[in-house]
């Protein structure tokens, strides 16, 4: 249940859900390099890119909030992969979750937004609870802390690519 509640990360990622829902479960199956306490690599994204990741991420968190599978989904890429997970996985555990919890609170702050090349990796923290739809019983879905996604544009739009190696 921690690996599949650690999912949610990024995708609510990411989930924005969200934005970033992947990324925590797959660096448990497939360890990646965490958000180091020093500068990530890369430069500083620039705060327009900033302010548009943003802007995607609020509308995701609404879509989560809504429990809407393909609006959560629009922020992934077709390509996302991060560790054993792809959109097809995101979508399947999106849909368990809506499914178990009637009613989800999302909060996500961007930590840092650095730019490599054309991609944008974005550390996050966040939390998503949910409430059990059978008991009626807040609880704790997932949290992280400085999360690592990976977003690109995709016809001009900001997407999740995860951090695929």
């Amino acid at each position: 249940m921690q690996a599949r509640a650690r999912a949610w990360g990024l995708a609510a990622v990411l989930a924005g859900a969200i934005w970033l829902a992947a990324a925590p479960a797959a660096r448990a199956a497939d360890p990646s390099p965490q958000a180091p306490s020093q500068d990530p690599p890369g430069t500083a994204a620039p705060a327009l890119v900033v302010s548009e990741l943003q802007a995607e991420l609020n509308t995701a968190v609404q879509q989560m909030q809504r429990r809407d599978t393909e609006g959560v989904l629009s922020h992934v890429s077709e390509q996302y992969r991060t560790g054993p997970f792809t959109k097809a996985g995101l979508r399947g555990q999106l849909q368990t979750m809506f499914a178990l919890y009637d009613t989800l609170t999302v909060r996500v702050r961007i930590d840092t937004v650095r730019m490599l090349g054309d991609q944008a990796w974005v550390y996050s923290t966040g939390e998503v609870n949910g409430r059990l739809q059978w008991v009626g019983r807040w609880v704790p879905v997932l949290s992280w802390q400085r999360e690592l996604e990976v977003a690109r544009r995709e016809n001009g739009v900001w997407r999740l690519i995860g951090y695929q190696q």
